[in-house]
């Protein structure tokens, strides 16, 4: 069975202002410009020849160039691929390696959001091991050392700038792998709130559910450890309090920047404990019907909620989480707690402006029992705290079917 990757402990940066030490070997680095250190922070990797990672958005943004220019400036020669797609596959992966060979580059930026950065992963993985990506499907996999790689989220949700994992699709099967190894973490995360104001409101909206998801799930999976809590139980409050606010104040730079520190901590979080059934069961939804992954998870989120709540253990993760984030009462029972944030997870769906169902996201009934065979083989269901086979996932999607 694959188990988590659980990173050796060392000096961790504290600069992001953390209220405890992730004992992480990535440096993370928190600030309004804190983008402009980049060329520093690349040449003392030592690195000399560097792979810019992006996508046409960020080229458009702006946010290409100034990264670009920064890298030079501290004498840095850059290549820049800026063709990087939604949803990332194989031949995405392997257009960057060629690019990267030819360019006999000695370091990694990626910049955007989780399909950059996994794009980037991925690339290195080939680039310094060879081989295809559906040979480091799974965890640790890697026999060779890989170029450093320093991760620019633009975005605040995937937490793939705090993770080990490239989520890669297959270009011909459309499945999605997971490809991890230690060997595969950024050396530095580069979390400056000001990327994010050149995202759209659907998108600020769709990865701030994910990683509102990300920290729920992460909060009860089988993998789930002491570690992992604090990540998921910190990434849930900073998530929780500030992301209605970006999306009301979108120039709200400390909203923002806690809504991306929460996205990290939810990162590291998945890299010690995995995720779960609403992952699992978003996957397919995207490769069949287009869904953006955050919607996608959103949609199966409140289901999935009730669905592991009837596990003990879960039930009273969840209720410390809705007090944490002052969502039910201490003195509330966990039934109560449960309750409270359930409908609080439905009232922040509807403010993001997701749709209420996967009706109204064009998701045709009679597609459901080919979505749960898909959704019970995805590799996340097997941390799900509650067993979920095809035919609880078929339970799972009629009732994300339904308006919430």
């Amino acid at each position: 069975m694959m188990t988590p990757h659980r990173p050796e402990p060392s000096i961790a940066s504290q600069e992001a202002g953390f209220p405890f030490d992730t004992g992480e070997r990535i440096q993370m680095i928190f600030g309004v410009g804190a983008v402009e250190r980049i060329g520093v922070l690349a040449s003392q990797l030592p690195a000399k020849r560097v792979l810019l990672v992006t996508d046409p958005g960020l080229v458009k943004a702006g946010h290409a160039g100034r990264v670009r220019d920064l890298l030079q400036a501290s004498q840095l020669v850059v290549t820049l691929h800026d063709q990087v797609h939604e949803n990332p596959t194989t031949a995405d992966v392997d257009r960057a390696v060629a690019i990267a060979r030819e360019a006999k580059v000695d370091a990694i930026v990626g910049l955007g959001g989780g399909s950059s950065i996994d794009t980037a992963k991925g690339c290195n993985f080939i680039l310094t091991n060879g081989g295809r990506m559906q040979d480091y499907w799974g965890v640790g996999k890697a026999r060779h050392p890989m170029l450093p790689l320093i991760a620019i989220p633009t975005t605040a949700g995937t937490g793939s700038e705090c993770q080990s994992f490239a989520l890669i699709a297959d270009e011909i099967t459309h499945q999605k792998m997971a490809c991890g190894d230690p060997k595969a973490m950024a050396r530095i995360a580069l979390l400056d709130p000001s990327l994010t104001v050149s995202m759209p409101r659907r998108v600020t909206a769709c990865t701030g559910v994910d990683a509102l998801a990300h920290a729920l799930e992460t909060s009860v999976t089988k993998e789930k450890n002491s570690l992992s809590w604090k990540y998921s139980k910190e990434a849930f409050v900073r998530c929780f309090k500030h992301f209605a606010l970006t999306l009301r104040d979108p120039m709200n730079m400390q909203a923002r920047g806690q809504v991306m520190l929460g996205a990290a901590l939810a990162g590291l979080a998945i890299e010690n404990s995995m995720l779960g059934a609403a992952h699992s069961a978003a996957n397919p939804l995207t490769a069949h019907f287009g869904l953006i992954h955050g919607e996608a998870v959103g949609l199966m989120l409140p289901a999935v909620l009730r669905y592991n709540s009837q596990d003990a253990a879960s039930a009273q993760a969840y209720a410390e989480l809705a007090v944490a984030a002052g969502i039910s009462r201490a003195d509330a029972s966990v039934a109560e707690a449960v309750e409270a944030l359930i409908q609080q997870i439905c009232q922040t769906l509807d403010e993001a402006g997701l749709v209420p169902s996967l009706a109204d996201a064009g998701v045709s009934f009679e597609a459901l029992p080919m979505l749960a065979a898909e959704a019970a083989q995805q590799w996340t269901a097997k941390f799900n705290p509650r067993p979920v086979q095809s035919e609880d996932f078929q339970a799972l999607y009629r009732q994300a079917w339904q308006r919430r």
